[in-house]
């Protein structure tokens, strides 16, 4: 399996479980590993042969945008959803940084793992 990866993207939304966290949009930082074969994308040398990387990004700004979670856990789930369902990926990692979320700790966050290697 390949991987096709995109690290850094930064979302804005409203996220969180504290008051003040549903009346701002908060940065959380969404790092992505999806497995894939590229071996048509590679043959072909045509974007249709593979995960848009580009629109994948799109795709998760948009869901932000349009959210209000609670967790964390519920984006991600979100987000493998949609990667599996409307992309074509078979398997998936996704970490999550909700930065600056506990007074002195860099980073905070979930790690999940979903469909088959």
């Amino acid at each position: 399996m390949d991987i096709v990866y995109l690290h850094g993207l930064r979302l804005e939304t409203i996220i969180g479980i504290w008051e003040w966290e549903r009346q701002v949009r908060q940065t959380v930082v969404v790092d992505l590993d999806l497995g894939t074969d590229i071996a048509q994308a590679a043959s072909s040398d045509a974007i249709e042969d593979t995960v848009d990387y580009k629109e994948v990004a799109n795709r998760l700004v948009k869901l932000a945008n349009e959210s209000e979670f609670l967790l964390v856990e519920a984006l991600a789930e979100n987000i493998s959803e949609i990667l599996i369902n409307d992309f074509g990926v078979e398997w998936l990692r996704i970490r999550i940084n909700k930065q600056g979320a506990l007074t002195g700790v860099r980073d905070v966050g979930v790690i999940i793992e979903r469909g088959r290697t």
